[in-house]
């Protein structure tokens, strides 16, 4: 998983565009990268759609903000947010922000966060726009937490790091070529003169190339276990003289590039 210390979170809900099932695995997901410090959901409450959200916000003490909405069609709260968002940040009692919310609007809120030095963590469900998951500093699929939710993420630290193929549910995404060449030009950016790059420098740099890259969207609990599905790449486990502990190192596998070259000649042959 990226490095991020124990940051100080304000954690600003758009209730209009999300749903409530998850709230409780959503703070589960939080929690890895800090202590929501603020909690805080945006909505017109008297509406009937969100009625669902009345129930879950004592359970996980999450400040309920009410929005009237003026006008038909616009959706007041996303206003009300985004002028929390810039209270609570010249309040400069956080380090970063986590945006739960579909919706693209929170663009620009995003990257004036993160202009100010903030750290900010998208959650969101798959139809969310790209505009917004490459604003966040990562950007997290509810999907993932339904299908944890679900009972069907099981894998421990210890099998994460031995197996090489356990699926831990359905794939959000299939592991296309577009996510191969990521991985392999990352590792080549970090590599070392013998080419081996570290695991968890690899892990922050496809973050910040693809903020919404997880290695739960393909179907495993961890990066490693990706990596050993291709077949395409060299791991080291160095020991570091701590009981249980290694460092990982990736290789691209120096057959690779050969192989690929002796088909281009056999078809220029032909």
């Amino acid at each position: 998983m990226e490095n991020y210390k124990d940051l100080k979170l304000a954690v600003l809900i758009d209730a209009d565009n999300v749903p409530y099932a998850n709230v409780k695995e959503m703070f589960e997901e939080i929690a890895k990268y800090g202590t929501p410090t603020f909690k805080r959901i945006y909505a017109d409450w008297t509406k009937p759609t969100v009625s669902g959200w009345k129930k879950v916000l004592l359970e996980n003490a999450i400040t309920p903000i009410q929005q009237y909405s003026y006008s038909t069609g616009k959706n007041a709260s996303d206003s009300a947010l985004i002028i929390d968002a810039m209270d609570i940040l010249y309040t400069g009692k956080v380090d970063g922000f986590c945006i739960v919310s579909s919706d693209s609007d929170f663009t620009r809120l995003a990257t004036r966060l993160r202009e100010a030095g903030m750290k900010v963590i998208g959650i969101g469900e798959k139809k969310t726009l790209n505009p917004f998951i490459t604003a966040c500093d990562k950007f997290i699929y509810i999907e993932i937490l339904k299908a944890a939710a679900a009972g069907t993420v099981e894998a421990d630290s210890k099998e994460a790091l031995t197996s090489t193929a356990a699926p831990v549910h359905k794939p959000l995404h299939k592991i296309d070529p577009e996510i191969i060449k990521l991985l392999t030009d990352s590792i080549a950016d970090l590599a070392d003169e013998d080419g081996w790059a570290f695991l968890g420098e690899l892990g922050n740099l496809m973050l910040k190339k693809k903020p919404d890259f997880d290695s739960r969207n393909y179907g495993f609990a961890k990066m490693l276990p990706l990596i050993k599905s291709l077949n395409r790449f060299e791991i080291d486990e160095r020991e570091t003289g701590k009981k249980n502990v290694k460092h990982i190192y990736i290789k691209k596998k120096a057959n690779n590039d050969a192989s690929n070259a002796s088909k281009k000649n056999k078809k220029r042959s032909q």
